[in-house]
Parts: C-alpha cells; sequence; structure tokens
C-alpha cells in the first residue's frame, strides 16, 4: 500500500517559521539598542509594514522618531550614485544620529545627512576601524595582531608600529583557544581569524592582553575533503585539549603601553582557558579609573573560583577573595553569562554571587581582607543577572526568578540596599523580563512577555517608571501561519521529589479527537535552559515551533540537572552527566502530559536535538529504547573523552576513565532498537567529527541499523548548509513518525546569513 505524501504547505509553513523569518512574522517583537557615544541616547531597527526603519530614542526628553524620512533619503542616495536604493531596506549597516545630522556609510563612501532639507554630500568621516582591529576609546589607535605579535596603528594611518615581538605559534598574544580563534566557520566569512583578545585601559592608553601558552597542546585533524572551488584535499589540525590532558592552553595576563611600548607581565599564575579567553568571556576587566585591573580565575576542577587584582604598573597580583565548593563554583547561573560580580569604587567591596546557600544570590566582600561583610540578597529566589549598582545611593539592581509562581524561570526586575535591605520588585507584573542596561546606568530597555504575551519593549528608570514605549509587537502574521503559543506545563520529576517545568506545542490544525506523534527536543547539557520564559522560543524553540507545522506534538522540559531554580535541582546533572540534564523527568513529563491528553501518541515518539541536544537524543533512545522509536542528532557531543575540559570536567567531575567511558553513548550502542539519523559537519571544529564517527563504528559492530549524514565542510552550526540538514532532517521524522513520504520536489531554500547571529556566537 502506498503512503499518504505530506502537504507541501506543512514544509512551507515549517520553513516560514525558522528564526530568519521571524522578524516578518513578528514586527517590534525584539530590537538591539545602538548607544551613542553619549549614552543617553540610542537607535535601532525595526520591520513595519512600510519596510525597515531606523528609530532614534531619547530616553530623558522621552521621545522616539524616525531617524530621518527614509524615502526621502532614498531618493538623495540614488540620485547621488546613480544606484537604486530602496526605501523600505536601506544599505545602512549603522548611522551616526547628530543634532540636526545623520551620518552613515554606503556604497563605499562615507555621508552626511542634514535633516532640515535632506541633503546629502560626501564627507570623510571617522578614519575606519577593520573587522580583525579593535579600536581605543578615544578612537585614536587601533589594536590587531601580525602573525603572533600584537601592533597598533593610528587610525588617521600616520604610523603603525609593534607592541610585542616574542611571539611564537605555541606562546602567541592575544588568542583564543583554536577552535574559536581560527574556526572554520570564520574562514567562510573570509575571515582568517578572530580579533584580538584585548581590553583597553578607560583612557585608551594601555592594553590588557594576554600571551595564550598552548606548548603541548594535543592535536585534532580535520580534513577538508571538499574544498571550495575544488583543489586537492587539505588537512587542518588545530590544538584542541580533551578531558584528561595534562596540557591545556593557559592565559598570561600582560599590560602593554601603547605610548611608551613598557611591557608589565602579571606576577601570577596562568589562568586555564579551554573554553576562550577569559577576555572574550568578560571574566577580565580594567576598573573605571584604570588603576587596576580584576579578573576571575576557576580550578581546573571548578571547584575553586577566585577574584584577582593586578595592578597593571607593577604587574603584582593580589587574591582578593576565593570560594570553594563540594561542586563546581560559578560566579554567573549559565556558563557564558557575564559574571555577577562587581569590585566597587575605590576597590575597597565587591560584590560577588554564590550558590552556597542553595540559590543564587549576591554577597558584599571587604576587598582588603577578603571578609564577608553581609548578604545583599536572600529567599526563596535566583539572581539571574546583575544590571546596575548604585554606589552613592547603595543600591543593586537585578533580575531574579522564582518571584512568579506560574513560572520559576520568568526575570522580575528588582533592587535591595547593600546592607541587605528593602528589597523591592521594580516590575510589578508577573511577566518575564528581558532588559538591556544604558551603558552609563541611567536607564535600561525592557522587553516584557511570556511565551503566550508577545512583547512591548519600553525604556524605563530605576523606579520602574516608563519613560519611552518602543515597541508593541503584533504577532498577526505569526498566528496566521496557524502558530498556537505552547502550553506551559508543570509535572513531578521522575523521583518523585519536585515539579518539572516545560512547553507543549500542538501540531498546526489540531483536532482532539486525532492521535499525533510527539517528539521531545532535549537540550544534554547544565550550561543554559532549553525552555525560554519568554516570548522568544531560542535556537531550540524555533525548531519546536517549524516540528509542530509537520503535524507533531513537540515537548520541551527543563528536568533536573539544568540551571536556573536551586543549587539541588542544578547539581543532580554533577556526576551524572550521563542523565542528559533529567531524561528520566522527560519519560515521567511524556507519561504524565499523555495520561490526560489521549491525543498524545506514545506509541510514536522521536526526539531530536543539536550539540549536547544530539548526545542527549541518542542517549535517550539507547536509554529508553521502549519510549523513544526514532531519533536524529545533530553534531552530538557522543564522548566527553573527546570534548574539551571545560565540559566534562567542570559538569561532571575529574576525568576519570573507566567513568568518562560510561558516559560516552558508544558505550550503550548494542541497546539501539529505534530508528536513527546521525549528522555531524566534516569540518565541525568545536565538536569534531570523530564524536559522531566513532559511535557509528561501534553501531555497526553490533550490527544497527542507522543512517548516516557528513556534510564534509560544515561546521558545527552548519553554516551554509542549514536548509540541507533541515531538510534531510524534517525528511526522516516525516517518514518514520508520520508514516507518510515528505513533499515531493520541494527543497528548502538557503538561509540568508545573520551577522548579527554569527556575532552573539563569537561574543
Amino acid at each position: 500500500m502506498q503512503r499518504k505524501r505530506l502537504d507541501v504547505r506543512a514544509y512551507r509553513t515549517a520553513e516560514r517559521l525558522l528564526r530568519h523569518h521571524r522578524g516578518e512574522l513578528l514586527p517590534g517583537g525584539r530590537l538591539t539598542p545602538r548607544w551613542l557615544e553619549d549614552g543617553t541616547r540610542f537607535w535601532y531597527t525595526v520591520a513595519t509594514v512600510e519596510g525597515k526603519r531606523y528609530v532614534l530614542v531619547d530616553p530623558v526628553a522621552g521621545t522616539r522618531r524616525l531617524a530621518f524620512d527614509h524615502e526621502r533619503l532614498a531618493s538623495a542616495l540614488a540620485a547621488a550614485t546613480g544606484q537604486p536604493v530602496d526605501a523600505a531596506a536601506l544599505p545602512l549597516p549603522a548611522i551616526g544620529p547628530a543634532d540636526g545630522t545623520v551620518e552613515f556609510d554606503a556604497f563605499g563612501e562615507h555621508w552626511l545627512l542634514r535633516l532640515d532639507d535632506h541633503t546629502l554630500r560626501r564627507t570623510a568621516g571617522e578614519p575606519p576601524v577593520g573587522p580583525l582591529e579593535v579600536a581605543a576609546p578615544d578612537r585614536k589607535h587601533a589594536v590587531h595582531r601580525a602573525g603572533h605579535d600584537l601592533r597598533a596603528r593610528t587610525l588617521d594611518g600616520d604610523r603603525d608600529w609593534a607592541l610585542t615581538s616574542d611571539g611564537t605559534e605555541d606562546r602567541d598574544y592575544g588568542a583564543n583557544p583554536d577552535y574559536l580563534m581560527y574556526s572554520t566557520l570564520l574562514t567562510k566569512l573570509g575571515l582568517p581569524h578572530l580579533p584580538p583578545a584585548v581590553a583597553w585601559s578607560p583612557d585608551s592608553s594601555r592594553v590588557l592582553t594576554h600571551r595564550t601558552v598552548q606548548d603541548g597542546v594535543r592535536r585534532t585533524h580535520l580534513l577538508r575533503a571538499a574544498p571550495a572551488g575544488g583543489g586537492e584535499p587539505a588537512l587542518l589540525s588545530p590544538r584542541y585539549a580533551v578531558a584528561g590532558d595534562e596540557r591545556i592552553p593557559l592565559a598570561e595576563f600582560v599590560v602593554l603601553d601603547v605610548t611608551t611600548g613598557a611591557v608589565t607581565e602579571a606576577r601570577g599564575e596562568p589562568v586555564a582557558m579551554s573554553l576562550m579567553s577569559p577576555l572574550f568571556q568578560r571574566w577580565a576587566w580594567w576598573e573605571p579609573d584604570g588603576s587596576a585591573v580584576h579578573y576571575l580565575s576557576r580550578s581546573r576542577d571548578a571547584r575553586t573560583l577566585g577574584l584577582y587584582r593586578l595592578d597593571p604598573d607593577t604587574g603584582e597580583v593580589r587574591t582578593v577573595l576565593t570560594e570553594r565548593g563540594r561542586t563546581r563554583v560559578d560566579p554567573a547561573p549559565r556558563q557564558l553569562q557575564p559574571p555577577l560580580v562587581r569590585v566597587l569604587a575605590g576597590g575597597d567591596e565587591v560584590l560577588w554571587y554564590s550558590e552556597r546557600d542553595g540559590r543564587g544570590h549576591l554577597y558584599l566582600y571587604s576587598a582588603p581582607s577578603g571578609a564577608l561583610v553581609n548578604a545583599v540578597t536572600s529567599g526563596a529566589f535566583a539572581v539571574q543577572e546583575l544590571l546596575h549598582v548604585d554606589e552613592a545611593e547603595r543600591t543593586v539592581y537585578f533580575t531574579a526568578s522564582g518571584l512568579v509562581e506560574e513560572d520559576p524561570y520568568r526575570r522580575t526586575v528588582c533592587r535591595v540596599g547593600l546592607d541587605g535591605s528593602g528589597f523591592e520588585r521594580i516590575t510589578g507584573d508577573d511577566l518575564d523580563h528581558a532588559v538591556t542596561v544604558a551603558p552609563g546606568g541611567t536607564c535600561f530597555v525592557d522587553s516584557a512577555s511570556t511565551t503566550a504575551v508577545a512583547p512591548v519593549i519600553t525604556v524605563r528608570d530605576w523606579s520602574g517608571r516608563v519613560l519611552v514605549e518602543l515597541e508593541r509587537a503584533d504577532d498577526t502574521r505569526l498566528r496566521e501561519t496557524g502558530r498556537r503559543a505552547p502550553i506551559r506545563f508543570r509535572t513531578t520529576s521522575a523521583d518523585g521529589t519536585c515539579d518539572v517545568h516545560g512547553l507543549l506545542y500542538l501540531p498546526h490544525g489540531f483536532d482532539p479527537s486525532r492521535r499525533y506523534p510527539v517528539i521531545d527536543t532535549p537540550y544534554g547539557l547544565p550550561t543554559d535552559n532549553r525552555v525560554s520564559p519568554s516570548f522568544d522560543p531560542g535556537h531550540y524553540g524555533y525548531e519546536a515551533e517549524a516540528l509542530a507545522a509537520l503535524g507533531f506534538v513537540v515537548v520541551a522540559v527543563d528536568g533536573k540537572g539544568s540551571p536556573g531554580r536551586s543549587k539541588e535541582f542544578l547539581d543532580a546533572s554533577y556526576g551524572n552527566l550521563g542523565d542528559a540534564c533529567g531524561l528520566d523527568d522527560h519519560v515521567a513529563a511524556l507519561r504524565q502530559l499523555a495520561a490526560e491528553r489521549p491525543w498524545m501518541d506514545l506509541d510514536r515518539v522521536g526526539v531530536t536535538g543539536m550539540s549536547s541536544g544530539g548526545y542527549a537524543a541518542v542517549r535517550a533512545l539507547l536509554r529508553h529504547p521502549d519510549v523513544f522509536r526514532v531519533g536524529v542528532a545533530e553534531s552530538g557531543m557522543h564522548d566527553f573523552r573527546l570534548l574539551e575540559p571545560g565540559l566534562g570536567e567542570a559538569y561532571h567531575g575529574p576525568f576519570d576513565e573507566e567513568e568518562y567511558a560510561a558516559l560516552a553513548n558508544e558505550s550503550l550502542a548494542d541497546r539501539l532498537e529505534g530508528k536513527l539519523l546521525l549528522v555531524h559537519g566534516g569540518l565541525d571544529d568545536r565538536v569534531p567529527p570523530q564524536s559522531t564517527l566513532r559511535l557509528a563504528e561501534r553501531l555497526i559492530a553490533h550490527g544497527k541499523d542507522f543512517d548516516l549524514l557528513v556534510v564534509p565542510d560544515a561546521d558545527h552550526i552548519y553554516f551554509g548548509y542549514e536548509h540541507y540538514v533541515n531538510q534531510r532532517k524534517w525528511d526522516f521524522l516525516v517518514r518514520h513518525l508520520l508514516d507518510a513520504e515528505p513533499p515531493a520536489d520541494y527543497r528548502l531554500p538557503p538561509v540568508p546569513i545573520d551577522m548579527e547571529a554569527l556575532g552573539e556566537l563569537f561574543g
């Protein structure tokens, strides 16, 4: 009997729901404020029915207006250049509004627009800064790499000189670990490497950087089997330390004086950096007056975290304070989040984040003695972000989760005195608040939403008063696709000890009299949450919405071991990464949900994920073959013995060969019963492809049927190949869970380059 073929409209709708279309479907749903030099005004772009618009905001005056007349500018620019210019899509990557004028770059030239009559003229503008340079605050100098050394130049082009001259391949300056510094993704963008890891002093006279020590660090090997334009295959051999290695990349801090050429080396222990430079991770910073550098350093087992003070004149390093724990000690709730640590003016007090009392809270310390002064926050909530410290008022502002009963992950803006008194919620509603603070801390941009309520974006002062409303997201087009807001649910953990929260996405055209296959979409590491509390669903959320459009019930769960709640909840993953952040809780949630929803067909359950989610997807198939029947794993972290130490050693525990072997999915390869598609990029330097290939070898050894897709020239996120990987994944799930054939002759179009998303990826 011939199987039915899925309606092509399902694929078209699913494609429309992917991340790169969200701006069209949700006008006003997201914005990025671009603050002007004075730190009091900003501009942003927004999609409207008229097209892309540039908006200028003055929070002090409480005004929001178009930065210029878009139609008149388009006409003037077309007349001046002889090029066609669309007012709905002006080719301006950035603008510089000033009193009565706006400056911008377009068509390789710099322009000045007079707002009174919209006349346009070419002008020199500021000297350009290259993509591989880091400019000083005063915009007079920039630092760049030359070989393994650093150089400085004046932006007017008058002078270019060496800051260091002793760099070597194994001891170079301002470099990240190879997987990030020389990423295969960067080469596709035409860049040989990242900009140098440097931080300018506030007065623009010195730069903080580090000598990157990698001698003896092992190398991994990748084969560029299909070079662009043809040619012979090429071997890439980046340095890539793995769990248990003696040698890992280290950072030795150095302060370079741009004007005198003086070099001051830190007289302290080097800082481990298997993940990335401490400067990229924002674990090192100048004090506002330039008198000192402070940095964080954590022991390799992640159980000891210290704050250090570096004297930029002498290189002397002093320990300010240290915290030790039974499990990992983190300076923030999530792995790549900026640390919730502030050294207050004068250097005598430190605001410090800790989970020592069972939840994430802030504490005040004496810097000279390292002694605890008092707890700043306390109670049945968890601090999520440190927003602003008003030292004159002795008040700290932060976001906290756990204050909304309906959803313990929603963020509320709060304040409290540095002495721990006067706790108050600034945002009095029960919405989630995603916050961006003005550079000078004068106000904040607030996006208030829930998973079911579209964002309202405003600028607020620190009393919570709205200074100016910016956008009210219009979800009309989103709803017209057939997309429904996900249903928030609460189930009981597998061990019966606590609540577990998640989201349920209904298939398009939902009919409760039918039975639908179910897909779980896990995230397998305790570094971040799978479920977003806001209307923006995050990477996995866009995937879930697309799968729902294909006709699946989709489930997302934050099981035990994931962050954002209590330390006990998080530590369920420590020494237990093989549970992939609560796979048992996922199974319990599926059964509890289906008990009240007969339209969930638990005889047809699939699972899919990427990276740590890829690990979790395969782990689910192997540990629970009676539940999960079909899986797709992309870029899977299937063996922590093959991955950087900053993952396994920090989030599972010190390396032990027997323990880590048991964590590897290959150790359970004999248990595969369901249908499995493994996908990996041939040039994945984040999670090297041998992670998947070794699993494939063990599956073959056990005589298991599975599908393997290696995308020869693809990196970890399949840049340039996303459309192909999505299509193969959707086809696989449709065939094996819906028992249908994919639409004939339909191909997903390539995904356009999203430079903003790539900027976020590279910090």
